[in-house]
C-alpha cells in the first residue's frame, strides 16, 4: 500500500455559473490532477468553487485550483491570506487568475475586473489572443517548481496576458516572448500591463512567499472537449487547426508541464 504523505490537498475545479464548464473540460482537469495527487500518495478533498473555503483550509497543506470564473470574495480572501501567512500554500492554474468580467457599453467583448482575489493570488488576467504554438522559457534554477525542467520547451496553449501584482516579491519561473497583442481577440483592457519592459516577454509562471506560506501560479493548461468548446480560435502558428483534436489537451500532454505540476504538489505538501 502506498504511504500517505503528510498534509492534505484541497482541489477546486469548476466554472461559473455553478455547474458550468465555462469553455474548459473541468472533468478532465479534475481527473488528471487527482491522478497526480494519488500518484504522490496525497489525500485530497474536492470542491467546485471557493464557497465555505474556511471549512476546508484547516488541516490543508495545499490549495490547488483550476477555475474559470469562481474567485475569492473579500472575506474569503482574508481567510486565505491568514492561512497562507500561517504556512499554507496555494497553487493556481490557468483560469485561476481570472474572475468576474463586466460589460462595456458599445462593445461585444467584456473587461475583467480586478479584485482582492488577484492581490492574494499575485496576478490578474487581462486577456489572451488566439491559441498558438510558442516556446516557454524556464528560469529560477533553484526554485522547487523548476526541478528537472530544461531551459525551454514548446507547447500549444492560450497565450495568457497576466499583470503581476507584487513584482518585487515575485520569483518568475516561466515566461514567453509573445510580443504585443494586436489580435483584437479576447477581453478588452485599458492598458497592456502584462507586457514586460523589453516589449516582448510575458510572465506565465511564478512563486511568491506569503508569511510562512506561499503562492505558485502557472498560466498554462487550457483544455476543452466538444461539450465545453465548439469554436476554439487558433492563430497562424498552429498548422492545420482544423485537424486539431476536438478534445484539446495540449499542455497536459507536454512532459515538462506535467513535471511542473508534480513539482508544485511536492512544493505544496513537502
Amino acid at each position: 500500500m502506498r504511504e500517505v504523505q503528510p498534509g492534505r490537498v484541497h482541489l477546486i475545479t469548476g466554472g461559473y455559473p455553478p455547474g458550468a464548464l465555462a469553455q474548459h473540460d473541468m472533468d478532465y482537469a479534475r481527473i488528471r490532477l487527482l491522478e497526480l495527487l494519488e500518484e504522490r500518495g496525497v489525500q485530497a478533498t474536492v470542491g467546485n468553487d471557493f464557497t465555505d473555503i474556511q471549512r476546508w483550509l484547516p488541516g490543508t497543506a495545499l490549495m490547488l485550483t483550476y477555475t474559470a470564473g469562481p474567485f475569492l470574495d473579500v472575506e474569503q480572501s482574508k481567510v486565505v491570506r491568514r492561512w497562507l501567512e500561517d504556512g499554507g500554500r496555494w497553487m493556481g492554474l490557468h483560469g485561476t487568475s481570472g474572475g468576474k468580467a463586466k460589460r462595456v457599453e458599445g462593445e461585444t467583448r467584456r473587461m475583467m475586473v480586478k479584485s482582492e482575489h488577484h492581490d492574494t493570488l499575485g496576478s490578474f488576467f487581462l486577456s489572451h489572443p488566439q491559441t498558438r504554438r510558442f516556446r516557454v522559457d524556464v528560469s529560477g534554477a533553484k526554485n522547487p517548481l523548476t526541478k528537472g525542467l530544461p531551459a525551454s520547451f514548446m507547447t500549444i496553449d492560450e497565450p495568457y496576458m497576466i499583470e503581476i501584482q507584487h513584482p518585487n516579491e515575485t520569483d518568475v519561473v516561466l515566461s514567453a516572448e509573445l510580443g504585443p497583442d494586436h489580435s483584437g481577440y479576447g477581453f478588452i483592457y485599458d492598458e497592456d500591463t502584462s507586457l514586460q519592459a523589453d516589449g516582448k516577454t510575458r510572465v506565465l509562471g511564478y512563486t511568491r512567499d506569503v508569511g510562512e506560506g506561499g503562492v505558485a501560479y502557472i498560466a498554462l493548461g487550457h483544455c476543452h472537449s466538444p461539450a465545453s468548446q465548439t469554436n476554439h480560435a487558433y492563430d497562424e502558428t498552429v498548422e492545420n487547426p482544423e485537424s486539431m483534436p476536438a478534445a484539446f489537451r495540449a499542455s497536459w500532454e507536454v512532459e515538462e508541464y506535467v513535471q511542473m505540476l508534480r513539482n508544485g504538489i511536492d512544493w505544496g505538501v513537502g
